[in-house]
């Protein structure tokens, strides 16, 4: 079996144990929206200080943490929001604006994005759902790659902050990662912010 392949089997061992355990976390996650926005607001607050920012969330599925409180709160305080939209396989993210009273359209794999006529946007924070990250950025998501193309994109545009989301009981001693893989620089969990050391 070579690297790659290897990888590719321990991704796959890891997602189902990833997806349980984020299930179990979610189970008693009432206030967690409020607790992830809560840091991230705090940790972020000079960064985010002149609203020269666009920050892009995420429309939450299955038990991913509900990013839209903080959203509708960046929102409020004249911060750029913008939501990821599937322009299809293989493909990199478009990045549309989002405001807290736009009527949204069905996308793929059961999410909701703004309308094709929503003004598209370059994010400068990128607020990525997980399913197991590491001290050193390495993220775990469900294999699509969306996120990773993404962010290798932007990267290659300019500054870009990749801030993952998730539950204290994501993370992994490593997180395996293929060269395609994009480290996270931040990740902001229910209880603290951790700055990546990748």
């Amino acid at each position: 079996m070579s690297i790659a392949e290897t990888i590719v089997e321990t991704k796959r061992r890891m997602r189902a144990y990833a997806l349980e355990t984020r299930r179990v976390a979610a189970l008693d996650s009432h206030d967690v929206g409020d607790l992830v926005a809560k840091n991230f607001l705090s940790g972020f607050r000079d960064l985010l200080a002149n609203g020269s920012q666009v920050v892009s969330g995420y429309w939450p599925m299955r038990d991913e943490i509900d990013v839209r409180p903080l959203l509708r709160t960046l929102s409020r305080q004249g911060i750029s929001c913008v939501l990821p939209a599937v322009i299809g396989k293989g493909l990199p993210l478009a990045f549309r604006l989002w405001q807290p009273e736009d009527q949204l359209a069905a996308g793929t794999f059961g999410t909701s994005e703004p309308s094709v006529d929503a003004p598209e946007l370059v994010p400068t924070m990128l607020l990525t759902p997980l399913l197991a990250f590491d001290q050193s950025g390495g993220r775990l998501g469900y294999g699509g790659g969306f996120y990773d193309r993404s962010l290798a994109g932007l990267r290659r545009r300019g500054a870009v902050q990749a801030v993952g989301v998730g539950f204290d009981a994501q993370e992994v001693g490593e997180a395996p990662m293929a060269e395609t893989d994009q480290r996270l620089d931040w990740v902001v969990t229910e209880s603290r912010i951790i700055q990546c050391a990748g």
